[in-house]
């Protein structure tokens, strides 16, 4: 996993801010890079989730939320009548936090998932709400005692921030691009047709093809990282390859639940600290393309991931990121003059992609903010019409979130016997293991 920080590249940001004071009067989100508000537009959200040695009541919860805030000071920011950097009022505080008295943690963290849809709901509420869940009479056999909820939208929170806040370290942006690490004009100008063109083209298939509503379904699992680490080491695969190839083999090795009969078509996202000035202001993650060659055979599937992670990782992915950004800036542009193309229609198209997976940095419980949780920790998002699938890692455990439509979230059963089956073949031919096949945590 490639190494991350809440560092920004030094800029005139402060200055910025004040300048455009008028502006988030008029707009809230005027502030907003294109990809924040490309995923604010799409009303995309994200989760994050874990049991407590702590009961929580009300006054402690506005307490977390206050210790939250302070290190991640974007969640003041993108609503009506916000004041980025200024402590909530305590009627704030009662609109976004919740406590709720149960019998049993029976069916959690799933039964509590949502697509959050109420939290663009209330233009004049901050963009995330904090739930906790505690036992009448705790703690319970696990020492569990509540479970707290953390959901917002995804234009203010990304898998680095949870990663950092998890630490009690602060989770501020600032500028993400680097001013000095410049792109050429060239690249720039193809940047911008390739957004044109790919907007057109975006549209066009997205009023042509968008499919049906339907309804969103979530489920976690939560793998021992040890067991996955052994695994892994065996077929000599890097332990991302072996959790990207067990999520799509199960979701996708039926031929009527892949785009395509030869390959599994798959996003990625990583992070990487070789950043340009063609890169998000706001967003650390860079988002890369991967076509996996399918196998029945799993063993054979797994190691052909790896190929390609490792062929996507090793070139320089900058193209890819400036076509990406550029395609959600000329979509603000024409959302300007036609908002009415941009409904729930356009949403619900994902192209041919089969499934969309995020690795984000180890979650290492440590500091005041913390250090009530218990692992396992669960982490997620949510898009429309999109099969996701968000890896968190813990110190014993990674969990597996997936947000997926009706036809394939029954196959997240697939994944512990085709791990068991794995683990008992005796027939897996030896392999050295490949460069960079042990991560380091």
């Amino acid at each position: 996993m490639k190494s991350f920080s809440s560092s920004s590249f030094a800029t005139a940001h402060t200055d910025a801010l004040e300048g455009a004071f008028a502006a988030v009067q008029k707009n809230p989100q005027a502030l907003f890079t294109d990809f924040q508000w490309f995923l604010y537009t799409g009303r995309d959200t994200i989760f994050f989730t874990a049991f407590s040695r702590e009961a929580f009541d009300s006054e402690k919860l506005k307490i977390l939320v206050s210790q939250v805030v302070g290190l991640a000071p974007q969640l003041t920011h993108g609503f009506k009548g916000a004041k980025p950097g200024h402590p909530f009022t305590e009627s704030q505080l009662a609109a976004i936090t919740s406590v709720e008295m149960v019998d049993s943690f029976e069916g959690y963290p799933d039964k509590w998932l949502t697509t959050s849809a109420d939290i663009f709901e209330h233009p004049d509420l901050p963009l995330f709400r904090f739930m906790a869940a505690t036992l009448k009479n705790s703690p319970d056999a696990e020492g569990r005692a509540s479970i707290i909820q953390v959901r917002a939208a995804h234009a203010v929170l990304e898998g680095s921030d949870s990663a950092l806040l998890s630490r009690s370290q602060t989770a501020s942006h600032g500028i993400q691009s680097n001013k000095a690490n410049s792109v050429s004009l060239g690249a720039r100008i193809n940047g911008i047709l390739a957004g044109l063109i790919g907007a057109s083209i975006h549209l066009f298939f997205a009023y042509l093809l968008s499919p049906p509503e339907q309804p969103t379904h979530f489920r976690t699992v939560a793998l021992s990282r040890n067991r996955m680490r052994t695994l892994a080491a065996r077929l000599g695969v890097r332990q991302r390859s072996l959790y990207f190839a067990l999520v799509t083999h199960a979701l996708h090795s039926d031929k009527d639940r892949r785009w395509n009969e030869k390959i599994i078509a798959a996003n990625y996202t990583m992070l990487d600290t070789k950043r340009t000035a063609a890169d998000d202001d706001f967003f650390r993650v860079r988002a890369l393309e991967a076509k996996f060659p399918f196998d029945a055979d799993f063993v054979t599937y797994v190691r052909g991931v790896d190929r390609v992670v490792d062929e996507i990782e090793h070139k320089d992915v900058t193209r890819f990121q400036m076509g990406i950004l550029a395609l959600f800036s000329m979509h603000r542009r024409i959302s300007r003059l036609f908002p009415k193309l941009y409904g729930p229609k356009f949403w619900r198209f994902s192209g041919r992609t089969d499934t969309v997976l995020t690795l984000v940095p180890p979650h290492r419980t440590m500091g005041p903010v913390t250090d009530w949780m218990i692992e396992p920790i669960y982490c997620g998002a949510y898009h429309p019409a999109t099969n996701l699938c968000t890896f968190c890692p813990g110190r014993e455990y990674m969990t597996l979130n997936f947000a997926m439509g009706g036809r394939h979230i029954d196959l997240v059963d697939r994944i512990e016997p085709l791990i068991a089956r794995i683990e008992a073949r005796q027939d897996i031919p030896q392999r050295a293991l490949s460069s960079g096949a042990v991560e380091a945590d």
